[in-house]
């Protein structure tokens, strides 16, 4: 894979992570979503297979979904902005894991096959971004401690989970 694809897949991920939290914590959570929608469109636009990189983006967002939603349901995060339904995840936060979904076959690639490396990619990385993203304000940690390790304990199992899906549902893959 050409490193300016890669690279462009890291920087259009950082750029919809800084749009979803910023927008979010400025009550406009539907930036988030539209930039999520189009770092979708181009990444499916790029793909030699658009179908399956289109399944591993919606696997990603029920799986997100669930997720978030339980965070919620748990009462240890509430979001200000963007909750379609009260007690569910807000919808710029179910776009990020739509935004995640674009680096699994591009920039994060080298991660399906280290599955390990990938566990703990999720259990470090994700509470670090959740963390960040509270101090940008678009979360609130009602309990600090067992919200990050909830965080740290779901993404230990669902980023391998979701490296293992999208060695199935490659798109870029050149056969």
């Amino acid at each position: 894979m050409p490193a300016m694809t890669i690279i462009a897949n890291a920087l259009l991920f950082q750029a919809g992570w800084f749009a979803a939290v910023l927008g979010a914590a400025r009550d406009l959570p539907w930036i988030g979503v539209l930039a999520a929608a189009v770092i979708a469109a181009v990444h499916l636009a790029r793909a030699a297979r658009p179908l399956p990189e289109l399944a591993l983006l919606a696997l990603a967002v029920g799986a997100g979904a669930t997720f978030e939603t339980l965070l919620v349901q748990s009462g240890w995060l509430r979001f200000d902005s963007g909750m379609l339904l009260a007690g569910t995840a807000p919808v710029w936060m179910v776009a990020l894991w739509a935004n995640f979904a674009t680096t699994l076959n591009v920039s994060m690639r080298l991660l399906r096959s280290r599955l390990l490396v990938a566990a703990l990619f999720g259990a470090i990385g994700a509470p670090a971004a959740y963390y960040a993203g509270g101090r940008l304000g678009a979360v609130e940690f009602v309990a600090t401690g067992p919200a990050l390790a909830a965080i740290a304990a779901g993404w230990l199992v669902l980023c391998p989970l979701l490296f293992v899906a999208a060695r199935r549902l490659d798109g870029y893959a050149t056969r």
